[in-house]
Protein backbone atom coordinates (compact mmCIF):
# COMPACT_ATOMS: atom_id res chain seq x y z
CA UNK A 1 0.00 0.00 0.00
CA UNK A 2 1.12 3.36 -0.45
CA UNK A 3 2.27 6.02 1.82
CA UNK A 4 2.45 9.28 1.13
CA UNK A 5 4.44 11.17 3.16
CA UNK A 6 6.77 13.22 0.64
CA UNK A 7 4.63 14.82 -1.54
CA UNK A 8 6.06 17.17 -4.57
CA UNK A 9 2.70 18.28 -5.50
CA UNK A 10 2.32 21.94 -6.40
CA UNK A 11 -0.21 23.24 -8.25
CA UNK A 12 -2.04 19.68 -7.51
CA UNK A 13 -5.22 21.05 -7.25
CA UNK A 14 -5.76 21.31 -10.99
CA UNK A 15 -5.20 17.19 -11.02
CA UNK A 16 -7.57 16.35 -8.29
CA UNK A 17 -10.91 16.91 -7.69
CA UNK A 18 -13.39 16.13 -4.54
CA UNK A 19 -16.30 13.67 -5.51
CA UNK A 20 -18.97 11.88 -3.21
CA UNK A 21 -20.12 8.42 -3.41
CA UNK A 22 -22.99 6.09 -2.26
CA UNK A 23 -20.45 4.11 0.18
CA UNK A 24 -21.76 2.72 3.43
CA UNK A 25 -19.42 5.88 5.31
CA UNK A 26 -20.71 8.63 3.18
CA UNK A 27 -16.67 8.95 2.70
CA UNK A 28 -15.52 12.02 -0.10
CA UNK A 29 -12.72 10.03 -2.65
CA UNK A 30 -11.06 11.88 -4.09
CA UNK A 31 -9.66 11.32 -7.60
CA UNK A 32 -6.13 12.26 -8.04
CA UNK A 33 -3.15 12.19 -10.90
CA UNK A 34 -0.38 10.83 -8.81
CA UNK A 35 2.10 8.16 -9.71
CA UNK A 36 4.18 5.81 -7.82
CA UNK A 37 7.94 5.96 -7.80
CA UNK A 38 8.57 3.08 -6.25
CA UNK A 39 6.71 0.09 -4.74
CA UNK A 40 6.44 -0.83 -1.47
CA UNK A 41 6.55 -4.42 0.11
CA UNK A 42 3.97 -5.63 2.46
CA UNK A 43 4.92 -6.69 5.81
CA UNK A 44 2.65 -8.22 8.05
CA UNK A 45 3.11 -7.07 12.36
CA UNK A 46 1.20 -7.74 15.52
CA UNK A 47 1.43 -6.48 18.60
CA UNK A 48 -0.37 -6.59 22.16
CA UNK A 49 0.73 -4.52 25.27
CA UNK A 50 4.28 -6.50 25.15
CA UNK A 51 6.73 -4.63 23.03
CA UNK A 52 8.92 -7.07 21.18
CA UNK A 53 10.84 -7.19 17.59
CA UNK A 54 12.49 -4.48 15.72
CA UNK A 55 11.31 -1.50 13.86
CA UNK A 56 10.41 -2.45 10.15
CA UNK A 57 12.91 -1.29 7.75
CA UNK A 58 12.56 1.89 6.52
CA UNK A 59 11.30 2.78 3.33
CA UNK A 60 10.51 5.74 1.67
CA UNK A 61 7.65 6.63 -1.26
CA UNK A 62 7.53 9.62 -2.84
CA UNK A 63 4.28 10.45 -4.72
CA UNK A 64 4.41 12.83 -7.89
CA UNK A 65 1.53 14.45 -9.38
CA UNK A 66 0.79 13.27 -12.52
CA UNK A 67 1.35 16.32 -15.02
CA UNK A 68 -1.23 14.49 -17.63
CA UNK A 69 -4.41 15.99 -15.88
CA UNK A 70 -6.02 12.64 -16.71
CA UNK A 71 -5.70 10.78 -12.93
CA UNK A 72 -6.55 7.88 -11.46
CA UNK A 73 -8.69 6.80 -8.51
CA UNK A 74 -6.60 6.55 -5.36
CA UNK A 75 -6.75 3.01 -4.14
CA UNK A 76 -8.33 2.25 -0.18
CA UNK A 77 -5.61 2.15 2.05
CA UNK A 78 -5.66 0.52 5.48
CA UNK A 79 -6.94 3.89 6.54
CA UNK A 80 -10.33 3.51 4.75
CA UNK A 81 -10.57 0.13 6.56
CA UNK A 82 -9.37 2.10 9.90
CA UNK A 83 -12.45 4.13 9.92
CA UNK A 84 -15.33 1.98 8.01
CA UNK A 85 -14.74 -1.09 10.28
CA UNK A 86 -13.73 0.32 13.79
CA UNK A 87 -14.56 3.91 13.76
CA UNK A 88 -11.24 5.58 13.94
CA UNK A 89 -10.68 8.46 12.56
CA UNK A 90 -7.00 8.69 11.09
CA UNK A 91 -5.37 12.25 11.33
CA UNK A 92 -2.52 13.73 9.97
CA UNK A 93 -0.12 15.91 12.28
CA UNK A 94 1.52 18.63 10.16
CA UNK A 95 0.79 21.16 8.09
CA UNK A 96 2.77 23.31 5.87
CA UNK A 97 2.61 24.94 2.11
CA UNK A 98 1.27 24.29 -0.24
CA UNK A 99 -1.68 22.81 1.32
CA UNK A 100 -2.78 20.95 -1.66
CA UNK A 101 -0.13 18.45 -0.61
CA UNK A 102 -3.00 17.38 2.15
CA UNK A 103 -5.07 16.29 -1.23
CA UNK A 104 -3.23 12.98 -1.60
CA UNK A 105 -3.04 11.96 2.15
CA UNK A 106 -7.60 12.86 2.26
CA UNK A 107 -7.05 10.48 -0.93
CA UNK A 108 -5.26 8.08 1.30
CA UNK A 109 -8.23 8.23 3.98
CA UNK A 110 -6.90 11.03 6.44
CA UNK A 111 -9.70 12.55 7.64
CA UNK A 112 -8.60 15.55 9.90
CA UNK A 113 -5.20 17.66 10.38
CA UNK A 114 -3.67 18.97 13.99
CA UNK A 115 -1.17 21.42 13.78
CA UNK A 116 1.01 22.77 16.45
CA UNK A 117 3.64 25.76 17.37
CA UNK A 118 6.82 23.21 16.73
CA UNK A 119 4.82 22.30 13.43
CA UNK A 120 4.45 25.86 11.97
CA UNK A 121 8.14 26.94 13.46
CA UNK A 122 9.22 24.63 11.02
CA UNK A 123 7.26 24.73 8.32
CA UNK A 124 7.51 28.56 7.94
CA UNK A 125 11.22 28.53 8.67
CA UNK A 126 12.41 25.94 6.39
CA UNK A 127 10.13 26.84 2.98
CA UNK A 128 10.18 29.93 1.17
CA UNK A 129 6.50 29.78 0.38
CA UNK A 130 5.55 32.04 3.22
CA UNK A 131 7.85 35.12 2.00
CA UNK A 132 5.64 36.74 -0.31
CA UNK A 133 2.86 37.18 1.99
CA UNK A 134 4.95 37.99 4.86
CA UNK A 135 6.79 40.29 2.98
CA UNK A 136 3.45 41.92 1.93
CA UNK A 137 2.50 42.21 5.88
CA UNK A 138 5.60 44.12 6.93
CA UNK A 139 4.95 46.13 4.17
CA UNK A 140 2.01 47.09 5.53
CA UNK A 141 2.84 47.46 8.77
CA UNK A 142 2.22 44.61 10.58
CA UNK A 143 4.44 43.49 14.07
CA UNK A 144 5.72 40.08 13.67
CA UNK A 145 3.41 38.67 16.05
CA UNK A 146 0.84 39.56 14.09
CA UNK A 147 2.25 38.80 10.56
CA UNK A 148 2.69 34.98 12.26
CA UNK A 149 -1.02 34.68 12.70
CA UNK A 150 -1.68 36.36 9.87
CA UNK A 151 0.64 33.31 7.92
CA UNK A 152 -0.86 30.79 10.11
CA UNK A 153 -4.73 31.47 10.04
CA UNK A 154 -4.54 31.20 6.14
CA UNK A 155 -3.23 27.78 6.21
CA UNK A 156 -5.83 26.50 8.77
CA UNK A 157 -8.42 28.59 6.67
CA UNK A 158 -7.06 26.76 3.40
CA UNK A 159 -6.85 23.18 5.25
CA UNK A 160 -10.51 23.57 6.54
CA UNK A 161 -11.63 24.17 2.79
CA UNK A 162 -10.26 20.62 2.02
CA UNK A 163 -11.72 19.21 4.62
CA UNK A 164 -15.18 20.75 4.26
CA UNK A 165 -16.75 18.30 2.42
CA UNK A 166 -15.66 15.42 5.14
CA UNK A 167 -16.83 17.52 7.95
CA UNK A 168 -20.91 18.34 6.09
CA UNK A 169 -21.05 14.43 5.06
CA UNK A 170 -20.29 13.45 8.64
CA UNK A 171 -22.26 16.11 10.05
CA UNK A 172 -19.44 17.80 12.20
CA UNK A 173 -18.42 14.57 13.05
CA UNK A 174 -15.04 14.59 11.06
CA UNK A 175 -12.84 17.01 8.73
CA UNK A 176 -11.05 18.75 11.72
CA UNK A 177 -8.61 21.28 11.56
CA UNK A 178 -6.84 21.83 14.57
CA UNK A 179 -4.59 25.56 15.56
CA UNK A 180 -3.16 26.23 18.91
CA UNK A 181 -3.55 29.28 20.89
CA UNK A 182 0.13 30.89 21.93
CA UNK A 183 2.11 28.52 23.99
CA UNK A 184 2.62 31.58 26.15
CA UNK A 185 -0.82 31.63 27.46
CA UNK A 186 -0.28 28.05 28.89
CA UNK A 187 -1.02 29.61 32.66
CA UNK A 188 -3.47 32.67 31.91
CA UNK A 189 -6.81 31.27 32.31
CA UNK A 190 -8.30 34.64 30.85
CA UNK A 191 -5.97 35.20 28.01
CA UNK A 192 -6.20 31.81 26.72
CA UNK A 193 -9.88 32.23 26.85
CA UNK A 194 -10.24 35.22 25.06
CA UNK A 195 -7.20 33.82 22.30
CA UNK A 196 -9.61 31.06 21.75
CA UNK A 197 -12.49 33.34 21.18
CA UNK A 198 -10.47 35.79 18.73
CA UNK A 199 -8.85 32.71 16.92
CA UNK A 200 -12.49 30.93 16.34
CA UNK A 201 -13.42 34.78 15.20
CA UNK A 202 -11.05 35.01 12.61
CA UNK A 203 -10.18 31.88 11.14
CA UNK A 204 -14.21 31.43 10.66
CA UNK A 205 -14.68 28.07 9.61
CA UNK A 206 -17.53 25.63 11.02
CA UNK A 207 -14.67 22.60 10.68
CA UNK A 208 -11.60 24.62 13.16
CA UNK A 209 -10.70 22.95 16.66
CA UNK A 210 -9.12 25.71 18.82
CA UNK A 211 -6.30 23.96 20.80
CA UNK A 212 -5.95 24.71 24.22
CA UNK A 213 -3.32 23.19 26.62
CA UNK A 214 -4.33 20.70 29.67
CA UNK A 215 -2.93 22.80 31.93
CA UNK A 216 -4.32 23.67 35.16
CA UNK A 217 -4.78 26.97 34.36
CA UNK A 218 -6.36 26.06 31.28
CA UNK A 219 -9.02 23.74 32.68
CA UNK A 220 -11.10 26.81 33.67
CA UNK A 221 -10.75 27.91 29.94
CA UNK A 222 -11.92 24.85 28.16
CA UNK A 223 -14.97 25.23 29.66
CA UNK A 224 -15.60 28.77 29.29
CA UNK A 225 -14.82 28.46 25.43
CA UNK A 226 -16.90 25.32 25.37
CA UNK A 227 -19.89 27.18 26.91
CA UNK A 228 -19.37 29.71 24.17
CA UNK A 229 -20.18 27.26 21.58
CA UNK A 230 -16.48 27.03 20.16
CA UNK A 231 -15.36 23.36 19.04
CA UNK A 232 -11.87 22.62 20.93
CA UNK A 233 -9.15 20.44 20.77
CA UNK A 234 -7.45 19.88 24.30
CA UNK A 235 -4.14 19.38 23.84
CA UNK A 236 -0.85 17.90 26.05
CA UNK A 237 -2.82 15.27 28.14
CA UNK A 238 -0.78 13.22 29.95
CA UNK A 239 -2.03 11.59 33.02
CA UNK A 240 -5.55 10.38 33.59
CA UNK A 241 -6.29 12.46 36.50
CA UNK A 242 -5.49 15.52 34.49
CA UNK A 243 -7.76 13.60 31.89
CA UNK A 244 -10.46 13.54 34.32
CA UNK A 245 -10.41 17.16 34.39
CA UNK A 246 -10.38 17.46 30.60
CA UNK A 247 -13.84 15.79 30.40
CA UNK A 248 -15.58 17.55 33.45
CA UNK A 249 -14.80 20.72 31.95
CA UNK A 250 -16.37 19.70 28.68
CA UNK A 251 -19.19 18.63 30.17
CA UNK A 252 -19.39 21.28 32.97
CA UNK A 253 -18.93 23.44 29.27
CA UNK A 254 -22.16 21.80 27.68
CA UNK A 255 -24.27 22.19 30.31
CA UNK A 256 -23.25 26.27 31.13
CA UNK A 257 -23.91 26.93 27.57
CA UNK A 258 -27.48 27.46 27.29
CA UNK A 259 -27.99 26.14 24.07
CA UNK A 260 -30.92 24.23 22.91
CA UNK A 261 -29.01 22.39 20.24
CA UNK A 262 -25.67 21.32 21.41
CA UNK A 263 -24.95 19.15 18.12
CA UNK A 264 -21.94 21.83 16.89
CA UNK A 265 -20.31 22.23 19.63
CA UNK A 266 -17.68 19.21 19.61
CA UNK A 267 -14.43 18.25 20.78
CA UNK A 268 -11.33 16.02 21.18
CA UNK A 269 -9.10 15.15 24.13
CA UNK A 270 -5.58 15.01 22.93
CA UNK A 271 -3.90 12.12 25.33
CA UNK A 272 -0.23 11.94 24.42
CA UNK A 273 1.54 8.30 23.99
CA UNK A 274 4.90 8.22 23.13
CA UNK A 275 6.61 10.94 25.31
CA UNK A 276 5.26 8.91 28.17
CA UNK A 277 7.53 5.66 27.26
CA UNK A 278 10.73 8.32 27.06
CA UNK A 279 10.13 9.45 30.21
CA UNK A 280 9.10 6.26 32.33
CA UNK A 281 11.66 3.90 30.42
CA UNK A 282 14.40 6.56 31.61
CA UNK A 283 13.48 5.89 35.20
CA UNK A 284 13.28 2.01 34.78
CA UNK A 285 16.49 2.06 33.64
CA UNK A 286 17.79 3.70 36.64
CA UNK A 287 15.86 1.39 38.99
CA UNK A 288 17.66 -1.15 36.99
CA UNK A 289 16.09 -4.70 38.31
CA UNK A 290 15.29 -7.14 35.68
CA UNK A 291 11.22 -6.72 36.79
CA UNK A 292 11.67 -2.61 36.05
CA UNK A 293 13.69 -3.16 32.78
CA UNK A 294 11.19 -5.56 31.79
CA UNK A 295 8.69 -3.13 32.07
CA UNK A 296 9.92 -0.25 29.59
CA UNK A 297 8.16 0.01 26.52
CA UNK A 298 4.73 -0.90 28.05
CA UNK A 299 3.65 2.60 30.33
CA UNK A 300 1.93 4.26 27.35
CA UNK A 301 0.18 2.37 26.04
CA UNK A 302 -1.18 0.62 29.43
CA UNK A 303 -2.24 4.11 30.76
CA UNK A 304 -3.82 5.16 26.75
CA UNK A 305 -5.86 1.85 27.55
CA UNK A 306 -7.08 2.89 31.16
CA UNK A 307 -8.00 6.49 29.14
CA UNK A 308 -10.61 4.89 26.92
CA UNK A 309 -12.09 2.67 30.16
CA UNK A 310 -12.26 6.13 31.92
CA UNK A 311 -13.79 7.49 28.58
CA UNK A 312 -16.28 5.14 28.54
CA UNK A 313 -17.11 5.76 32.12
CA UNK A 314 -17.48 9.18 32.30
CA UNK A 315 -19.92 9.27 28.44
CA UNK A 316 -22.54 7.02 30.19
CA UNK A 317 -24.85 7.41 32.49
CA UNK A 318 -27.80 9.85 33.60
CA UNK A 319 -25.63 13.15 33.15
CA UNK A 320 -24.43 12.20 29.73
CA UNK A 321 -27.97 10.53 28.89
CA UNK A 322 -29.33 14.00 29.26
CA UNK A 323 -27.17 16.22 27.12
CA UNK A 324 -27.44 13.49 24.34
CA UNK A 325 -31.35 14.71 24.48
CA UNK A 326 -30.25 17.86 23.45
CA UNK A 327 -27.70 16.77 20.63
CA UNK A 328 -24.29 16.64 22.34
CA UNK A 329 -21.31 14.38 21.13
CA UNK A 330 -18.35 12.76 22.66
CA UNK A 331 -15.57 14.33 23.33
CA UNK A 332 -13.71 11.67 21.68
CA UNK A 333 -10.21 10.50 22.61
CA UNK A 334 -7.28 11.69 19.97
CA UNK A 335 -4.39 9.52 20.65
CA UNK A 336 -1.29 11.97 20.21
CA UNK A 337 2.32 11.57 20.17
CA UNK A 338 2.32 8.14 17.87
CA UNK A 339 5.39 8.56 16.52
CA UNK A 340 8.05 6.12 17.87
CA UNK A 341 11.15 7.70 19.65
CA UNK A 342 13.06 4.16 20.69
CA UNK A 343 14.57 2.81 17.37
CA UNK A 344 13.80 -0.78 19.55
CA UNK A 345 10.57 -0.99 19.65
CA UNK A 346 8.00 -1.74 16.53
CA UNK A 347 6.97 1.27 14.59
CA UNK A 348 3.26 0.92 14.80
CA UNK A 349 3.73 0.43 18.41
CA UNK A 350 1.62 3.74 19.46
CA UNK A 351 -1.01 2.95 16.62
CA UNK A 352 -1.94 -0.85 16.63
CA UNK A 353 -2.93 -1.17 20.18
CA UNK A 354 -4.83 1.91 20.34
CA UNK A 355 -7.53 1.62 17.67
CA UNK A 356 -11.09 1.54 19.00
CA UNK A 357 -14.42 3.36 18.04
CA UNK A 358 -15.55 6.74 18.53
CA UNK A 359 -11.31 7.76 18.65
CA UNK A 360 -8.79 9.61 16.64
CA UNK A 361 -5.42 8.83 15.71
CA UNK A 362 -3.41 11.89 14.30
CA UNK A 363 -0.31 10.28 13.06
CA UNK A 364 2.98 12.54 11.86
CA UNK A 365 4.32 11.45 8.57
CA UNK A 366 6.47 8.23 9.88
CA UNK A 367 3.78 6.83 11.98
CA UNK A 368 1.42 7.30 8.80
CA UNK A 369 3.62 5.34 6.60
CA UNK A 370 4.18 2.55 8.76
CA UNK A 371 0.49 2.08 9.22
CA UNK A 372 -0.42 2.36 5.70
CA UNK A 373 2.27 -0.03 4.97
CA UNK A 374 2.04 -2.98 7.23
CA UNK A 375 -0.60 -1.78 10.12
CA UNK A 376 -2.81 -3.68 11.30
CA UNK A 377 -6.69 -2.89 11.93
CA UNK A 378 -8.74 -4.60 14.07
CA UNK A 379 -10.07 -3.68 17.69
CA UNK A 380 -7.46 -3.27 20.31
CA UNK A 381 -8.22 -0.78 22.53
CA UNK A 382 -10.01 -2.71 25.22
CA UNK A 383 -8.47 -6.19 24.32
CA UNK A 384 -5.91 -6.42 27.20
CA UNK A 385 -7.21 -4.08 29.82
CA UNK A 386 -6.40 -6.58 32.95
CA UNK A 387 -3.00 -6.38 31.04
CA UNK A 388 -2.91 -2.48 31.20
CA UNK A 389 -4.08 -1.92 34.86
CA UNK A 390 -1.43 -4.88 36.06
CA UNK A 391 1.24 -2.52 34.15
CA UNK A 392 0.31 0.17 35.79
CA UNK A 393 -0.06 -1.13 39.32
CA UNK A 394 3.06 -2.90 39.07
CA UNK A 395 4.74 0.52 37.68
CA UNK A 396 3.46 2.09 40.84
CA UNK A 397 4.99 -0.45 42.68
CA UNK A 398 7.98 0.43 41.39
CA UNK A 399 7.63 3.83 42.85
CA UNK A 400 6.60 5.66 39.50
CA UNK A 401 4.42 8.20 40.37
CA UNK A 402 2.23 8.61 37.28
CA UNK A 403 0.93 12.17 38.70
CA UNK A 404 4.85 13.17 38.39
CA UNK A 405 5.29 11.90 35.23
CA UNK A 406 2.45 14.01 33.94
CA UNK A 407 3.53 16.94 35.41
CA UNK A 408 6.81 16.71 34.39
CA UNK A 409 6.08 15.53 31.00
CA UNK A 410 3.20 18.47 30.35
CA UNK A 411 6.19 21.05 31.92
CA UNK A 412 8.47 19.90 28.89
CA UNK A 413 5.40 20.26 26.29
CA UNK A 414 4.73 24.03 27.06
CA UNK A 415 8.61 24.99 27.14
CA UNK A 416 8.89 22.85 23.68
CA UNK A 417 6.27 24.50 22.29
CA UNK A 418 6.95 28.25 23.89
CA UNK A 419 10.80 27.33 22.60
CA UNK A 420 9.41 26.62 19.23
CA UNK A 421 7.36 29.85 19.02
CA UNK A 422 9.57 32.24 20.37
CA UNK A 423 12.27 30.88 17.88
CA UNK A 424 10.02 31.28 14.96
CA UNK A 425 8.97 34.87 15.95
CA UNK A 426 13.35 35.76 15.92
CA UNK A 427 13.60 34.27 12.56
CA UNK A 428 10.79 36.12 11.52
CA UNK A 429 12.45 38.97 12.58
CA UNK A 430 15.68 38.61 10.97
CA UNK A 431 13.64 38.23 7.83
CA UNK A 432 11.79 41.25 7.98
CA UNK A 433 15.02 43.25 8.80
CA UNK A 434 16.51 41.80 6.02
CA UNK A 435 13.39 42.83 3.62
CA UNK A 436 13.59 45.94 4.72
CA UNK A 437 17.42 46.47 4.32
CA UNK A 438 16.47 45.27 0.59
CA UNK A 439 13.58 47.44 0.09
CA UNK A 440 16.35 50.62 1.16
Amino acid sequence: MASVSKLTCSGFAGAASLYSTASRSSEPKLSVGCRLRAPIERRSSSLSLSVSGKRAVGFSLIVKCSQDGNGSTTKRTTLHDLYESQGQSPWYDNLCRPVTDLLPLIASGVRGVTSNPTIFQKAISSSNAYDEQFRQLIASGKDIESAYWELVIKDIQDACKLFESIYEQTDGGDGYVSVEVSPRLANDTDGTIEAAKWLHKVVSRPNVYIKIPATADCVPSIQEVISNGISVNVTLIFSLARYEAVIDAYLDGLEASGLSDLSRVTSVASFFVSRVDTLVDKLLEKIGTPEALNLRGKAAVAQATLAYKLYQKKFSGPRWDALVKKGAKKQRVLWASTSVKNPAYPDTLYVDPLIGPDTVSTMPDQALQAFIDHGTVSRTIDANVSEAEGVYNALEKLGIDWNEVGAQLELEGVDSFKKSFDSLLVSLQEKADTLKLVSH
